[in-house]
Parts: C-alpha cells; structure tokens; sequence
C-alpha cells in the first residue's frame, strides 16, 4: 500500500517568494489583516467604517477570500517568565501567591478559555484573470498554464507575481481605508502557518521546525 502524507491532500505545490503555487498552476497571495474593537467605535465612526468596508468590497473584480482563524494563545513564554520569577520569589507567601497565578493561567490554556483570533485575505491570481487578452496564442497560453499540473516556468511565475503584488496592494490600500492594518505574509511565514494549520498541538506550545534556507530563497 503506497505510503501518503498531508502534502498528498493539499492543492498546494509549493510556496515561492511568498507566493503560494497551486498544483493547477494558478497562485496566491496572502494578506494578514489586524483587528479593531468595533464595539467601542461611536456610531458615525462605525458607519464610516462600515460604508469605507463596502466600498471596497463593491470595487473588486476579482474574488477574494477572508479566514478567520481561532487557536489557543501561545503564551509559553509568560509561563515559563512566571517559574523563574516564582523560583526568585523569597518571601513565601509571594512565592505561593506566584504560584497559584501560574497553576491558574495554565489551567485556563489547558482548557482552551484563552483564544487568539488571526484574519487573513487570501488574493488569488490565474492568467485566465487578464481581461483584453483573449484571443489567438493569448488565450491558448493561459489554457496551457492552468490545465497542465507542475512547477510553473521562471519567466511565467514573474509575470504571474507581478499581476499578483498589483491585486495584493489594491486589497491592502482598500482595507487600510477601513482602519486595518495589513502585513503581506513572507515565504517563511507561510510555511509557518501551514505548519502551525496541521500541527496546532506543537504550535500551541511555541514548538516550529526548522525551515530549511532553499525554501526562503
């Protein structure tokens, strides 16, 4: 019996210059997007923001997709901070008093009552995208890129990227209108999060392999 991975199950190719390549040979970018606390906006603020959000979504001719990712929060270093400071502790009614804190926090990890919340915007990009180039070798070229599996040639991948960046920037300026912050994940990152997706056990402990130099290249 033929041995599988995650990989296997992925659509994912590879990850290139902080490009995520499919296996159809179409790419994407991906955005991670701050937060606000909508709750504490006054009401004309809310609207402004609400009326900027739409704006922007009616301008888009392309699709976009928005994540939203819960996982426990990562606060082993706190702990770990919060042991050696009890260790530190001389006087023994801190010490215990640090303690229980410690026992306390960790037990509500354990439990998974604290929770971090990450939005991302995942931008797409295929040469069937490209409007005005769609006929005679133009539109055989772009059939050839997504129908064939694979690797996608250097020069093809470039142009790709740069029809890529330009949609990335557009989603980013449209969103920075709304008051979010947005930071375009790296190669590294990417692997981080992929990682972190089907390992979240170890990544909830602070716990990432090694990435090897040749995939940040």
């Amino acid at each position: 019996m033929a041995k599988t991975s995650t990989q296997d199950f992925l659509e994912l190719e590879e990850i290139r210059d902080g490009v995520l390549v499919l296996k159809d040979r179409t790419v994407r970018g991906v955005l991670m997007v701050s937060s606000q606390n909508f709750a504490l906006k006054g009401d004309e603020e809310r609207q402004a923001i609400i009326g900027q959000f739409q704006n922007f979504l009616n301008s888009l001719d392309f699709t976009a997709q928005i994540v939203v990712r819960s996982s426990r929060l990562n606060i082993t270093g706190y702990l770990e901070g919060l042991k050696e400071l009890e260790a530190k502790q001389e006087n023994e009614l801190l010490r215990g008093q640090t303690e229980d804190y410690r026992l306390f926090i960790g037990q509500l990890i354990k439990e998974g009552s604290i929770m971090a919340k990450n939005f991302f915007v995942v931008v797409p990009f295929t040469f069937l995208d490209v409007q005005g180039a769609n006929q005679g070798g133009g539109l055989l070229e772009k059939l050839q890129l997504t129908t064939k599996r694979g690797s996608i040639p250097e020069l093809q991948f470039e142009r790709m990227k740069a029809q890529l960046w330009q949609r990335m920037e557009y989603v980013a300026s449209g969103l920075r209108g709304a008051g979010l912050q947005i930071v375009p994940l790296n190669t590294e990152e990417l692997v981080e999060l992929f990682w972190s997706w089907h390992h979240p056990e170890e990544a909830e402990v602070g716990y990432y392999p090694e990435i090897p130099p040749e995939l940040l290249k």
